[in-house]
């Protein structure tokens, strides 16, 4: 039987109905069948009205189970529909590749399937954080991390730049199965952090909207006062750069003489 399935997974954008693309619209119309991962019922309903079959992946989610088990059953969904040779569309809130583990992991089986797949992009909390807090990533550059991740693994800092820290509410959670990490977690998180940063140092708590009549969160802080303030799973934590820039002498002094010979040579 020829493979006629395919699999799309599309990213409806942070905030409801003003964020995604006209194409990823489209690929959720045209759909046979659409998985939908999204932030919040409202925006259920709103994909719900683009197509007859929208089935919400919110469901495979259990309390004290971790994640990774959740995920590998949203893959598992989406793929049984791709093999019955179906046009899937799998929708995200967000942008589909931005810390989202599921729709990479389904278009590589799906393609490993001999299926086609393929992914189309969204608006995420990183270009929402980017417009919210007035940050341009080329003036000092930016370090992102997965909070946890930051933690499990050595990581070289650059104090110089901004340090985006995604998932800080669930910080040092080892089983993929908590919604939130206690002040214990944060305290070590605080802890790494103070080998670089003062703890006078003032970071920034950023919440993205995800519906039109919200405000994005944005609350300043000390590095100190992380250990009380709330936090949910989708709080991102920005520390802005706590030194200045270093020239790279050597360098410039090399780019200056090729400077210098392209002068004479002109």
């Amino acid at each position: 039987m020829k493979q006629t399935g395919s699999l799309v997974c599309v990213g409806t954008g942070m905030t409801l109905g003003s964020h995604i693309s006209p194409l990823s619209r489209s690929y959720i119309e045209q759909a046979d069948v659409v998985f939908l991962l999204v932030a919040d019922g409202i925006t259920e309903q709103w994909v719900g009205e683009m197509n007859a079959d929208v089935r919400s992946l919110q469901p495979y989610y259990q309390t004290g189970v971790s994640r990774m088990l959740s995920y590998q059953q949203m893959v598992a969904a989406m793929l049984s529909e791709v093999r019955l040779n179906k046009k899937v569309v799998g929708a995200f809130y967000g942008h589909p590749g931005v810390f989202a583990w599921v729709p990479h992991k389904a278009i590589a089986e799906a393609k490993a399937a001999g299926f086609a797949a393929h992914m189309e992009p969204g608006i995420s909390a990183e270009d929402c954080l980017i417009a919210d807090l007035a940050i341009d990533p080329g003036a000092y550059g930016c370090q992102h991390f997965e909070t946890s991740q930051f933690m499990y693994y050595k990581r070289t800092i650059d104090t110089a730049a901004y340090l985006i820290l995604w998932q800080v509410g669930v910080a040092g959670d080892l089983s993929l199965a908590k919604r939130s990490t206690d002040a214990r977690y944060r305290q070590l998180l605080i802890e790494l952090l103070a080998a670089h940063y003062p703890l006078s140092h003032q970071v920034i708590l950023y919440e993205a909207v995800t519906l039109p009549i919200q405000q994005p969160r944005i609350t300043y802080l000390s590095l100190a006062d992380l250990l009380s303030a709330p936090m949910d799973p989708k709080t991102t934590l920005v520390i802005p750069p706590a030194t200045k820039m270093v020239a790279n002498q050597p360098m410039l002094d090399k780019l200056a003489a090729l400077q210098a010979d392209n002068n004479v040579a002109q």
